[in-house]
């Protein structure tokens, strides 16, 4: 994994808008029409090497896929990859991803959030037999599509986001295994053979953990942060468990506070948790440093130590707002995390992802490559005054 040495280097959390060709065959496949299918691998490719392309020219250092093999959402597309689930679907009022506290304080806004994004296609993602991984070939594809992109292009890096364990299928349910434990393990070792593909193939790997941090605004209360804490623990365990025999430095992890457009007042701090997202045997920790929630815990990083020879990725611009931030502003952040960490130990990076799925965005796609451009202007600007 290459770290800033020479200048501040640039990448983002991976998930990038689709374009519209794509989203028309995901949309059709989606319905359950039949679509052929040396077509969708076509305009995939087609896509994959466009994206790279436009992240290259918005200035991007060490780019990905853009997430574009995943059909479903970023976490939720390990159900075509994985033997032993069910889907059922949900009502509006059961759906498992309108709990939590900051939900129940703020439900006015809520309903006016939910009426603006239309009517809920969620689902129960159900356990009902063993978990094995049954998606080598659309993981060697994902694989296939991203090198064959980066060929001619000048990158330093490219990485594959996939889901970490714990956001596995999340808010799945069990009526299989003798309890949620086992069925964790069973996923962890199930989806390392899609961690061994990736970092066996030279492109970093990358886990994305929104669970992790999303729990806490569940759980507590009627739990406590002591109970949340040991939950978490045990995910990190688990992770390590999942990932074990891949060299950390090929391994890449991020953590954000869920993508959603909402007040995130019950977000646990980062200061609470930041001990326990250090024990992941991974090189690089991407967390969100941008939103107005957030910005403000790059002042953990006085206090806290990286681990010796591992990276920082902070968010420097946000995924969830049209303004674009100026690149001043974002070679500030930069430059803050640096004088605590190193210059040679900070990536620039995005809290989040700016698509949870094929048809799901916070912003329009003029203003996301508006916004990375502004990523690694800021970049530039911060590496001038860092390296004179």
């Amino acid at each position: 994994m290459q770290n800033s040495s020479k200048r501040i280097l640039t990448t983002h959390v991976g998930s990038l808008i689709r374009p519209t060709a794509l989203q028309e065959i995901l949309r059709a496949k989606s319905s359950g029409a039949p679509i052929d299918q040396n077509h969708y691998a076509e305009c995939l490719r087609t896509s994959v090497a466009e994206v790279v392309q436009q992240q290259v020219h918005a200035g991007i250092d060490i780019v990905d896929d853009g997430e574009y093999g995943k059909n479903i959402s970023w976490s939720q597309y390990a159900l075509e990859r994985l033997s032993g689930f069910e889907r059922r679907p949900v009502a509006l009022n059961a759906n498992p991803f309108n709990a939590g506290a900051d939900r129940a304080r703020f439900r006015e806004f809520y309903a006016e959030l939910d009426a603006q994004q239309g009517p809920s296609s969620d689902w129960d993602s159900v356990c009902v037999g063993p978990i094995t991984y049954t998606g080598a070939a659309a993981i060697q594809r994902d694989v296939d599509d991203l090198k064959a992109a980066l060929k001619g292009e000048n990158v330093t890096e490219a990485f594959l986001p996939v889901a970490a364990p714990a956001s596995v299928i999340p808010d799945r349910k069990n009526e299989y295994y003798r309890n949620d434990d086992e069925m964790l393990l069973a996923i962890a070792e199930a989806m390392r053979t899609e961690y061994r593909t990736i970092a066996q193939s030279g492109i970093l790997l990358q886990l994305d953990d929104a669970r992790a941090a999303v729990t806490y605004d569940r759980m507590v209360p009627p739990a406590s942060l002591a109970e949340y804490r040991r939950w978490l623990e045990h995910q990190i365990e688990v992770l390590n468990h999942a990932v074990a025999g891949i060299p950390a430095d090929r391994i890449r992890y991020h953590v954000c506070w869920g993508s959603w457009p909402g007040p995130h007042t019950t977000d646990v701090p980062l200061l609470s948790i930041v001990d326990i997202l250090l024990k992941a045997n991974v090189g690089a920790f991407l967390i969100e440093g941008a939103n107005p929630r957030h910005e403000h815990e790059w002042e953990v990083w006085r206090s806290v130590k990286l681990p010796e020879g591992k990276i920082l990725i902070p968010g420097v611009i946000s995924h969830a707002t049209n303004i674009v931030e100026h690149p001043v502003l974002v070679a500030q952040r930069i430059t803050r995390y640096t004088e605590s960490l190193g210059r040679e130990n900070v990536i620039a990076g995005t809290d989040c992802g700016f698509a949870q799925g094929p048809f799901h965005r916070r912003v329009h796609p003029t203003i996301m490559w508006a916004k990375l451009e502004a990523l690694a202007e800021g970049a530039r600007i911060a590496s001038k005054h860092l390296w004179q």
